[in-house]
């Protein structure tokens, strides 16, 4: 049996998180679940997420957080060092890699499967050195277009987002004919570019971009037409985590709720986007989500058994 300790950063003594002494084989893209919707866990190492932002800050308590999460079941750790929601200031590429690097190291080596969440392909070259196995590009191609070649050069699973803009200009690139068939066609368009770097369809998720270029009633319709991404013939992910959308569903007396109000939101959101055959969701809240997407695998129409063969009781 491994021994165990107490993480730093974990709160009272008398609840401490154990930490693997030994190392574990790193986790393999290829032995995740496939009986049911993925839970990807996020983990922000910023000081101005929208909804943890400086909960994680430091190496410590973000290695700490990420084994919570890890030893609570989420299937992937998503470590981003760099706040992507509108309005967000960029960081340095140096600055990212000193916030992300160190928290990898640690999570694959006790055995947690990573993605990297990153616009940058410095910051993800150096994310796979370090043991991630998945690329989550947010700006879909639209900062540095050498995030292709990257992917196909490291053979890995390429998160796809759709976004317009950047976080400065996004909320006002909201105009749309179809926002389920428009977010297909623009993503299509990136798509290509992929293929023609040599990332192969199989590498590549899709994401909607929910709150990305996209207001309240534009979200809620692509978690209804979800088929429509799927059409595409790849895996989707669904990232509504605490997003404001939901604050603005469960506004009372004209005040929105807070992101982390928002919990029981996003497990309902999980448990439906898992019932219409979402690949993964990435949450915050790691243990509602994966209760979530297990009562929707048990949901999920089976095939019908035979009956008694003739002639027996």
């Amino acid at each position: 049996m491994d021994s165990l300790a107490a993480a730093p950063g974990t709160g009272p003594a008398t609840s401490p998180l154990p930490v693997l002494r030994k190392p574990r084989p790193a986790a393999k893209f290829q032995d995740l679940p496939t009986d049911r919707t993925l839970v990807m866990g996020i983990l922000n190492v910023t000081p101005d997420s929208f909804s943890d932002g400086g909960d994680h800050a430091t190496p410590d308590t973000a290695i700490a957080a990420g084994l919570r999460m890890f030893y609570a079941g989420a299937d992937i750790i998503d470590v981003g060092g760099e706040s992507t929601r509108p309005g967000a200031t960029a960081v340095s590429v140096d600055e990212e890699q000193r916030r992300v690097v160190p928290v990898i190291e640690a999570l694959v080596k006790a055995g947690a499967l990573i993605s990297i969440d990153t616009t940058h392909a410095a910051t993800a070259a150096a994310a796979l050195k370090a043991g991630a196995a998945i690329i989550n590009d947010v700006s879909g191609l639209t900062m540095e277009p050498e995030m292709a070649e990257l992917a196909a050069r490291a053979q890995v699973p390429y998160i796809l987002t759709h976004r317009r803009g950047d976080a400065s200009t996004m909320n006002a690139l909201t105009d749309y004919r179809d926002v389920a068939q428009d977010v297909v066609t623009e993503l299509a368009g990136v798509r290509d570019k992929l293929y023609a770097a040599g990332v192969a369809p199989a590498q590549i998720i899709v994401d909607p971009g929910l709150g990305f270029a996209k207001n309240d009633a534009q979200n809620w319709e692509l978690l209804q037409r979800l088929e429509v991404l799927q059409g595409m013939g790849h895996k989707v992910l669904v990232a509504g985590s605490r997003k404001r959308f939901l604050g603005s569903l469960l506004t009372v007396a004209g005040k929105a709720a807070q992101p982390v109000e928002r919990d029981a939101a996003t497990a309902a959101v999980t448990a439906i986007s898992a019932f219409r055959g979402a690949w993964a969701v990435r949450v915050h809240d790691v243990g509602a989500s994966l209760d979530a997407v297990k009562v929707a695998a048990r949901m999920a129409p089976r095939p019908a058994t035979a009956g008694p063969a003739a002639g027996t009781d």
